[in-house]
């Protein structure tokens, strides 16, 4: 048996898959995730704010970018198209930092879910 079959994603019975990794990478996709997952929930929110907020400076950039190019956009149509990408942002964040809660290490234990123990509150 190599190293490799301790990397193996573990199901955990409720269709979540684990990945054991080392510590030091375990901190990085940590780090990068989370860093990751906040610039995209803060940016999405910035286009939805360009959304609905007429007065945005974002907003009048993106109207002069437009019509400099000889493709002037209504005020809806802007206001969907900034709208769409401030939702998928925020879900592409979303999607990253969940991602990012599958790795643990070795010495993690396992987690809540799994745990065979009877919970003490009652």
């Amino acid at each position: 048996m190599s190293g490799a079959d301790t990397e193996k994603p573990k199901s955990t019975g409720r269709g979540r898959r684990d990945i054991v990794v080392p510590m030091r990478l375990y901190k990085t996709i940590t780090v990068f995730s989370t860093m990751i997952a906040a610039f995209s929930i803060v940016a999405g929110f910035f286009f939805l704010d360009a959304a609905t907020l007429q007065v945005s400076i974002f907003r009048a950039i993106l109207e002069l970018f437009f019509a400099s190019i000889g493709f002037p956009l209504s005020q809806d149509v802007l206001s969907g198209i900034l709208a769409t990408i401030g939702i998928i942002i925020i879900a592409l964040g979303t999607g990253v930092f969940v991602l990012g809660t599958r790795f643990r290490t070795e010495g993690m234990g396992k987690s809540q879910e799994d745990s065979d123990e009877e919970s003490t509150n009652g």
